[in-house]
């Protein structure tokens, strides 16, 4: 099994679409990218600790590749708008990809540069090695499979879902 760490936008969309890929055996929801230890989802939130809304995808190589993961990632969210997804505005939310060996950071910029024929703004997706990831509170795990009724999760998390099922089956 291998780790694979992003993010773009809430945690909770990509953890959405994340678990609903073959090959994935787990999505953990939390924070990566900022300098505070066991920073707390107000403190992220507040913009105080520099951290960002990722996701910590633990993943089996002969089964999906790691290009394969980024690939859905540039997919289901906008990597040209900096510190923002749709409504959602902070550096929390910004797109990052934090890499945890040479050659997730070679593909990482790879696939970054393959893209950007494909949008009309620049790419302003952060490409860092993974210093530490902190998982974030309980009630973030699994939160669109525990909340499908809540109105952020229909209008916002869903049709993330529903996009990627559209694309990649």
């Amino acid at each position: 099994m291998e780790l694979a760490t992003i993010g773009g936008g809430c945690f909770w969309c990509l953890e959405a679409v994340f678990q609903l890929v073959e090959g994935v055996k787990s999505v953990t929801s939390g924070y990566a990218g900022g300098q505070k230890k066991n920073p707390t989802y107000k403190e992220v939130c507040e913009e105080t600790t520099g951290h960002a809304e990722v996701v910590q995808i633990e993943f089996d190589p002969n089964i999906i590749s790691f290009e394969k993961l980024l690939e859905i990632f540039w997919t289901i969210h906008d990597p040209t708008t900096p510190n923002r997804q749709g409504n959602d505005e902070g550096t929390q939310y910004r797109s990052i990809i934090l890499y945890h060996n040479q050659s997730q950071k070679e593909i990482a910029e790879k696939t970054k540069s393959s893209i950007a024929a494909n949008w009309k703004n620049p790419i302003v997706t952060e490409i860092f090695p993974l210093e530490i990831f902190y998982p974030a509170e309980d009630y973030h795990q699994n939160y669109f499979k525990n909340n499908p009724y809540n109105s952020y999760c229909a209008y916002v998390v869903k049709p993330k879902v529903e996009k990627y099922k559209k694309v990649f089956g």
